[in-house]
């Protein structure tokens, strides 16, 4: 029988919903107790503060995130661009159902708190460029394998792909379709194709 999740869990579970949803501003110390079933005294019990449970939010965002992207099936391909492009299409297939079950947490609020709360933007950074690391060693192969020497880096293309999938995720709450989002992820794929498979002309010197 399994054992009921322990009100810490649960209230962070309702966290990432309550984010997606509303923002994190926009969601109070009530909403969360409601949502996550359990009283104000034991929220007050493991946090001190609202903020204190951002910081501790963005975290389990990235231990949740973290499960899933471990086991998603975009690491099979053997070939290292292969993988990277599988990564691009796993992003695209999560596009799915409303608007709040596929959007960035992390990337919610930040947007909300990184002006006033350096704790909360931290923790955000944290999750965002964590994640964007674990594609860099694929990228780093890639380069290797296709001969690419550029002025970029596997980091700096990593990152860049994080920033094409926060910016879907805004233009999808900008006109509520994920249409825009998916257009936008097509085109992140288009960009690192041509990134692996294009070459300059050499101009012949007469």
């Amino acid at each position: 029988m399994a054992k009921p999740k322990a009100a810490r869990v649960k209230l962070l579970d309702a966290a990432l919903a309550l984010i997606r949803e509303r923002g994190f501003s926009a969601m109070t110390v009530d909403d969360l107790c409601a949502r996550a079933s359990v009283t104000k005294g034991a929220f007050f019990h493991y946090f001190k503060s609202k903020n204190e449970l951002g910081v501790a939010a963005a975290e389990h965002w990235s231990a949740v995130t973290s499960a899933i992207f471990e086991r998603a099936p975009y690491h099979t391909p053997k070939a290292p661009l292969d993988r990277v492009l599988a990564y691009i299409a796993f992003r695209r297939a999560l596009l799915r159902g409303a608007i709040p079950e596929f959007t960035c947490v992390v990337g919610t609020m930040v947007q909300e708190t990184y002006a006033q709360h350096p704790d909360i933007r931290d923790a955000c950074a944290a999750s965002i460029f964590g994640h964007a690391g674990t594609l860099e060693d694929d990228i780093a192969q890639a380069m290797k394998q296709h001969d690419v020497s550029a002025d970029w880096s596997a980091e700096g293309l990593a990152t860049h792909m994080q920033a094409v999938l926060q910016g879907a995720f805004v233009l999808a709450k900008a006109k509520n379709d994920v249409s825009v989002a998916i257009e936008s992820i097509d085109h992140l794929r288009r960009y690192v194709e041509l990134l692996f498979r294009s070459r300059p002309k050499r101009i012949a010197r007469r």
